[in-house]
């Protein structure tokens, strides 16, 4: 049974349960028949759901501005709202905002909100979607969707009204829902500050308790605008080991487990003791070059490092198959990528000219990585004998689990790197433009920004899209993500878990939907 003096799930415990065999789980009832197990049926109210994730240890907050892993993620989905998210299609989806509507310059936007509620019963305005993104957009924060929201003119934007906003943009903006569906842009209270004691949101969950790195536990909100969940309560548990998350499904302390490995879906799929979900085309798989430092402020060294890489190779080898190629570009089958590009194939001949014309013969580099994802320790040892072969030496270095994402974002050179799902327009104002907050490779152009203001501006649709083929061509020669595959974003399930959306990859807006959940 569950304990809130000790709501944390630890390895030894998640070991020591799959010995003693599964247990019952909290709210599923007993007797539940094998066809009942295997028959969707209508919702059913009730129970409590344990999903475990990896975490970020005792630094976690519940602060949805803060929101940076896919456990920040998911628990200020469940408490909070945005103005809109992403589709499976990656456009962006009404949520708090039931329509927008620009002027033809489009330059001013007319945002219209729905009647929905906070936790407390206050009603959602327009002066607490103010008040969240003039918080996000503070100066002297790091706020993850500062760099989305940089188009508006917060000073300039008003209320027209209780539910109506006027927004004023810095210049045309065509894909200004896109900012709105922004990574992190929730909407809270206006004067919120305390985001990890008593945190009100108008999300489909309230909040119960949090124990950093450990646990987090909400009820169900009945007053939802889009209808009260069916699970009575939802807990998050923190578990960074692949190997804790599967222990914690077989032994029946968990119902849901995020991330796993694929050799774990093959071991388990088809046999029936848990479920298996396979999101396609999920994770953007990398290696991060910062490109403000030696040896990647050298193009040649770059371009070397993209001719290493046997790609089939990682992805066979680190996702065991799970998974496509990728070539160096974010955002493969999404809108405005550019498939035009040639597949990039392993040159070492050509990589070793080059390191020759850079002056980087017998270079040695250290690559940072982490079991903090699937793949990442896989994928850096078979890149480190890939590298030896051109001549290059990599030291791979592990990191730490927990601090590891905050760790390699301003230090080191290379890294391994992944990224969930977001429209292309995301990725280029969230990673790389010049003042981005999440700019791992440190690529800073004024005149790529500049390109980025152009398509922004450009209504036409075509154009616009010439516009971001030029950025993705540069961004092929002489970019800094060595972006070698798109995994498969694997979960696992207990059986009688219902509702679990399998064609929402990860970071949209069905993505972990646990208000759409039911135990059966």
């Amino acid at each position: 049974m569950y304990d809130e003096r000790h709501p944390g799930l630890h390895r030894r415990g998640f070991l020591a349960a799959t010995s003693l065999g599964a247990l019952a789980l909290t709210g599923c009832g007993t007797g539940d028949s094998d066809s009942d197990a295997k028959s969707d049926g209508a919702p059913k109210s009730g129970g409590r759901l344990r999903a475990a994730f990896a975490g970020g240890g005792a630094s976690e907050t519940l602060d949805p501005h803060l929101a940076n892993l896919f456990a920040d993620v998911a628990r200020a989905k469940a408490l909070y709202d945005k103005l809109a998210d992403y589709g499976a299609d990656l456009s962006a989806q009404p949520r708090l905002a039931t329509k927008w509507e620009s002027n033809k310059s489009l330059d001013r936007w007319q945002v219209t909100l729905r009647e929905a509620t906070f936790h407390d019963g206050r009603p959602v305005t327009a002066e607490d979607v103010l008040y969240s993104y003039r918080r996000i957009a503070d100066p002297d924060k790091a706020f993850r969707a500062k760099a989305s929201l940089e188009p508006i003119d917060l000073e300039a934007s008003r209320a027209t009204g209780q539910r109506s906003i006027e927004f004023v943009l810095k210049r045309p903006t065509a894909e200004f829902p896109n900012v709105l569906a922004a990574f992190g842009a929730y909407i809270v209270p206006a004067k919120a500050t305390d985001f990890d004691k008593k945190p009100i949101g108008s999300g489909p969950f309230r909040f119960v308790s949090f124990a950093p790195g450990r646990s987090a536990v909400f009820r169900r909100y009945d007053d939802y605008w889009e209808g009260a969940p069916h699970l009575d309560e939802l807990e998050f548990v923190v578990a960074n080991e692949e190997s804790a998350r599967v222990n914690a499904l077989l032994g029946g302390q968990v119902e849901y487990a995020h991330e796993l490995n694929p050799t774990t879906a093959r071991a388990h799929e088809g046999k029936g003791q848990i479920e298996i979900v396979r999101l396609r085309n999920s994770a953007m798989q990398a290696f991060c070059m910062k490109t403000d430092r030696p040896p990647f402020d050298d193009p040649r060294v770059r371009q070397a490092f993209f001719l290493i890489a046997d790609r089939k190779e990682l992805v066979d080898g680190a996702l065991s198959g799970a998974g496509v190629v990728g070539n160096d570009l974010f955002g493969k089958g999404y809108e405005y990528y550019d498939d035009s590009l040639p597949q990039r194939e392993q040159d070492l001949d050509k990589a070793r000219a080059l390191l020759k014309q850079a002056g980087a013969e017998n270079l040695k580099v250290t690559l940072d990585t982490s079991a903090v994802a699937a793949g990442f320790t896989e994928a850096a040892s078979i890149f480190r004998d890939q590298a030896a072969k051109a001549g290059v030496t990599i030291d791979v270095k592990m990191g730490s689990k927990d601090s590891y994402w905050a760790d390699i974002l301003n230090n080191g050179t290379l890294c391994c790197y992944r990224s969930g799902a977001m429209p292309i327009e995301a990725h280029i104002s969230q990673r790389l433009l010049t003042d981005s907050t999440t700019n791992a490779t440190k690529w800073q152009h004024k005149d790529f920004d500049a390109l980025y203001e152009q398509a922004q501006s450009t209504r036409d649709e075509s154009a616009r899209a010439a516009v971001y083929n030029r950025m993705q061509r540069r961004l092929y020669t002489e970019g800094g993500f060595l972006i070698w595959g798109f995994a498969d974003w694997i979960l696992g399930t207990a059986r009688t878990v219902r509702g679990v959306e399998t064609k929402a990859p990860a970071n949209t807006l069905d993505w972990a939907r646990f208000d759409k959940v039911w135990l059966a």
